[in-house]
């Protein structure tokens, strides 16, 4: 199955993001949280890569093995740090013929010790164009980007970060997947504000549940997202008890999804850290249609 056919009418697209273990032990146990969540029927599943494309032979192996073990469509991301075209193009060609139908496609964030995105010499600066490349070498692929409902860091503006984003569909990506948010209301200003941009592509909303106070704190402060002052004071009520945390990130997970799906979203992406749990409590309490 390729992005574009994991949304439609009456039918809700739902993906799942793993990254690379490190350890062949913590391969094991992936695939066995993988197995897990393959009982709520995934359109698809995806894995990230290292800074600089570290990775990326452990990420082609683990979406070939979700891919061969459990008969799921799978998609590699993939970014313009540190690569050549011909190199991203090598990679490209690998991965579909490993099966890899679906490609998430990023400009990529500067590899760890740098301060900003340099692009690499015979390479691509903004997503973008790798999204032309993608659509040009390997049409066959599916192609998500990211978008940013509470704006791109680096952005100077949040119209400026909608044109970007506008650039990558009309370059022939098939869906936008989000950053995490914890206000629904943020999403919804930014599907209306695709729309009239003209971004007619599905607008998926991806949602991370929160299992642990410290480390969502650390998260959001990487990437920018926003934790409403009520969605803290909640996980603080849980003071130092981790299980108390984890059911109230549950709790913030389904209020979130049960609205986005009565809202009418295409589809759910969650970023499940490698675990099973939270996702599926969440899963276990919604209606999923279709």
């Amino acid at each position: 199955m390729t992005i574009a056919a994991a949304y439609g009418p009456d039918k809700l697209g739902l993906s799942f993001e793993l990254f690379p273990p490190k350890t062949d032990k913590g391969e094991q146990t992936l695939l066995e949280h993988v197995e897990r969540l393959m009982a709520f029927r995934p359109s698809y599943v995806t894995c990230t890569y290292g800074a600089g494309g570290s990775t990326q032979s452990k990420t082609l192996e683990i979406v070939s093995r979700v891919r061969r073990d459990f008969g799921v469509a799978v998609a590699t991301h993939l970014t313009c740090v540190g690569a050549t075209a011909d190199e991203l193009r090598g990679y490209l060609g690998e991965a579909q013929a490993a099966g890899v139908q679906n490609v998430v496609a990023l400009r990529g964030d500067p590899p760890q010790g740098a301060e900003r995105f340099e692009q690499t010499a015979g390479g691509f600066a903004y997503a973008n164009e790798l999204v032309a490349m993608i659509r040009s070498d390997f049409p066959d692929l599916g192609v998500a980007v990211a978008g940013y409902p509470e704006v791109h860091q680096e952005a100077p503006s949040r119209e400026a970060d909608l044109e970007n984003l506008k650039r990558k569909v009309d370059a022939g990506a098939d869906a936008v997947i989000t950053q995490l948010f914890y206000d629904n209301q943020d999403f919804f200003r930014f599907r209306d504000d695709c729309q009239r941009l003209g971004v007619d592509v599905p607008i998926v909303p991806g949602l991370l549940p929160i299992t642990n106070t410290a480390q969502i704190k650390r998260i959001t402060s990487l990437c920018g997202a926003r934790l409403p002052a009520d969605l803290v004071a909640k996980l603080e009520a849980a003071g130092d008890d981790d299980q108390a945390q984890f059911e109230a990130g549950v709790e913030i997970a389904t209020a979130q999804t049960v609205e986005l799906i009565e809202q009418g979203v295409p589809g759910i992406h969650y970023y499940v850290l490698n675990k099973s749990e939270a996702a599926s409590r969440v899963l276990q309490s919604v209606n999923l249609p279709g």
